[in-house]
């Protein structure tokens, strides 16, 4: 069985399954200072529940310190989006929101209303506050909240080497820009070419 395979046969700690998770995407997509990664988690699903009924908040917490140990690694910056009761609004340090210039909501996430990663991240955070919406660079989907709305265009997915965390299905995104130009368009830079080609079908 798939689920058995994946997480619970490994016998590893939710930590540890967040963190190989993330430490992947990171890679990937290589996240470092400067970048953003949006995580959306539904604890019931983790703990074997459907999403929205059995909200837990020492599973958050288990999760948070998974997730703290890798973006310390790699520098780059994680919010936590909120469930559907307060939009999908992100949790994020003040500093954050304000560097972005993002649009602040007003709401404080409760388990009840806006989840427990999300109420969890905002009282382990020095001055939290939520922000409407990002354009993150990459982001990973515990239990499948759908996180997509808050990644750039044009997202990538990603299959990380193990399928859950917890009983939770986790799936994972990065971004890359979009491709402009058509057919003539090339979009990496050769070595020693020239640009003195002679075409006359050049743009100017």
């Amino acid at each position: 069985m798939e689920l058995e395979q994946s997480s619970i046969a490994a016998g590893t700690s939710l930590k540890q399954q967040v963190a190989i998770v993330l430490r992947e995407i990171a890679e990937v997509a290589h996240l470092g200072a400067g970048k953003l990664l949006v995580v959306g988690t539904s604890t019931s699903e983790v703990a074997g529940s459907r999403i929205g009924t059995a909200g837990a908040l020492e599973v958050a917490n288990e999760l948070l310190l998974g997730i703290e140990e890798v973006r310390e690694e790699f520098g780059f910056h994680v919010v936590f989006q909120c469930c559907e009761h307060l939009n999908r609004s992100l949790v994020m340090e003040r500093t954050l929101l304000e560097e972005l210039r993002l649009t602040e909501v007003a709401a404080i996430p409760y388990p009840t209303a806006g989840g427990s990663m999300a109420s969890a991240a905002y009282r382990n955070m020095l001055d939290p506050c939520l922000a409407e919406s990002v354009d993150a660079h990459a982001g990973i989907d515990i239990g499948e909240t759908m996180i997509g709305m808050h990644l750039r265009h044009v997202a990538v997915p990603f299959r990380p080497s193990i399928r859950y965390i917890g009983q939770a299905r986790v799936n994972a995104a990065y971004t890359r820009p979009k491709l402009i130009g058509g057919e003539r368009a090339q979009y990496r830079l050769e070595e020693n070419s020239s640009i003195q080609q002679g075409n006359s079908h050049s743009c100017d």
